[in-house]
């Protein structure tokens, strides 16, 4: 069994992953608070020269305190890592609300729309622009209310100053950012949240090609029409803010003077603005020494074991039966499965599977990490896998997207699955384990 603790915080199971982070859970032992704790080894941070934009991050989600952006608690330092303790949000992300039922009702897409807007609208008057919008960096709490999250590419410019970075993703980018001639971060961060509203009311993109170049030339003449279940209002206002002229789209402000977003518009609510202190942000690029804090890590060399907490965690509505059923592994960026081979098997039948799909294996310890080309043939693809033992033989395997798209994660897994039918324990074996599944559904 893998024990870990970060000072107060005791570390569960990795959660998220990316190029240069992942995110683990955590307790606070003092308070009982979940967080989730983004970890950054400082030689990758120091070898890719990403030391201001870390500093920037950091800085930016302190500065922001909103009702509808993810919290920043604190910032910690050990010899080797910086440790980001941040909100924990169990909702998911508005993306996989989006893959699992297609589009979401105009009323309800509204809602989100409204809160997405109180958030931008609040970090463009704190000088901050986000510059990478879109439904995966949009996350929901248990009450359904919108997190924005992920500020890695925001920018904090110099009064008067354009932005010149060309940053974000492509099918959310504005067609100013494209153009290498500077763009205010205000109007490029108002086309973002236009298309995020088109996604949650159509289900799909506005602008979507399989080559670069084709998809840059409809965002740069907006080249796109509205579904016909579109009222007159969201359309109308859609086609103010996707509007190629920087000069002339729609400002945060006319957004919040149109008829249609003001329909059942509550303005967020928030207490007395909080004082900043950025101190400790240089600090934890200082003397390591100074700054230390103490890791504390017993290992295991059988799979990890996953406590009845951390698996409630993982459920929504405390309810378990998600996690045995595969049917609703396929809308979600992390996935799982569940197996009653032996740990041993479960990896050869992995590495095998992998093999077959043309992707390479790194397995170490019961993690494993699959890479390859993205099947658009526009970038690299990789996958996080981790086994972990929830009972005597029976293993569930927590597969994640580690970079590439999220679109093409979706299709990998299916492709995966089918290939691991040999392996996978499904629904219809519960009654095999009756009072396993009946314990585990609450």
């Amino acid at each position: 069994m893998v024990t870990r603790k970060l000072g107060k915080y005791e570390l569960g199971r990795t959660i998220g992953e990316g190029t240069f982070a992942k995110v683990k859970f955590a307790k606070n032992t003092e308070t009982g608070e979940n967080v989730a704790i983004k970890v950054l080894s400082k030689t990758t941070i120091l070898k890719h020269k990403m030391v201001d934009q870390i500093k920037r991050e950091i800085s930016i989600m302190k500065i922001v305190r909103h009702p509808n952006i993810v919290r920043l608690h604190e910032v910690l330092s050990s010899r080797t890592k910086i440790f980001i303790i941040l909100e924990f949000v169990t909702g998911g992300e508005l993306f996989d609300r989006i893959v699992h039922q297609g589009r979401i009702s105009e009323s309800e897409s509204r809602q989100y729309f409204q809160q997405l807007i109180d958030a931008v609208d609040y970090c463009h008057r704190k000088g901050v622009y986000h510059r990478d919008l879109k439904p995966e960096n949009l996350l929901l709490d248990c009450h359904g209310k919108l997190k924005v999250s992920d500020f890695g590419l925001s920018a904090l410019p110099e009064r008067g100053l354009l932005l010149h970075t060309t940053c974000g993703t492509p099918n959310y980018v504005a067609p100013e950012v494209l153009s290498h001639q500077g763009y205010e971060g205000s109007s490029a961060d108002v086309w973002s949240c236009g298309v995020i509203l088109y996604v949650i009311m159509a289900g799909y993109l506005p602008f979507d090609e399989t080559d670069l170049p084709a998809l840059y030339k409809k965002i740069n003449v907006a080249e796109f029409s509205c579904p016909i279940w579109f009222s007159p209002g969201a359309k109308a206002l859609i086609l103010k803010i996707l509007n190629p002229n920087p000069k002339t789209r729609i400002s945060i402000e006319g957004i919040k003077r149109d008829p249609w977003f003001r329909q059942n518009y509550v303005p967020v609510r928030y207490g007395n603005e909080e004082k900043v202190n950025l101190d400790d942000v240089s600090a934890v690029f200082n003397d390591i020494e100074d700054q230390y804090v103490s890791e504390r890590t017993a290992n295991d060399q059988g799979p990890l074991i996953m406590n009845a907490f951390e698996m409630i965690t993982l459920s929504q509505g405390l309810n378990l039966s998600a996690l045995f059923d595969r049917r609703q592994d396929y809308i979600k960026r992390q996935t799982r499965f569940v197996s009653r081979k032996p740990a041993n098997d479960i990896i050869l039948a992995i590495e095998a599977a992998a093999g077959s799909l043309h992707l390479r294996v790194h397995s170490r310890n019961y993690k494993m990490r699959l890479e390859g080309l993205s099947a658009n043939k526009i970038g690299c693809f990789a996958v996080a896998l981790e086994i972990y033992e929830v009972a005597p033989s029976l293993f569930m395997i927590d597969v994640r997207k580690a970079s590439g798209d999220t679109l093409e994660y979706h299709k990998f897994y299916k492709n995966l699955c089918s290939k691991l039918e040999h392996i996978i324990w499904k629904p219809t074996e519960a009654s095999a384990m009756p009072g396993l599944v009946k314990s585990m559904t609450c």
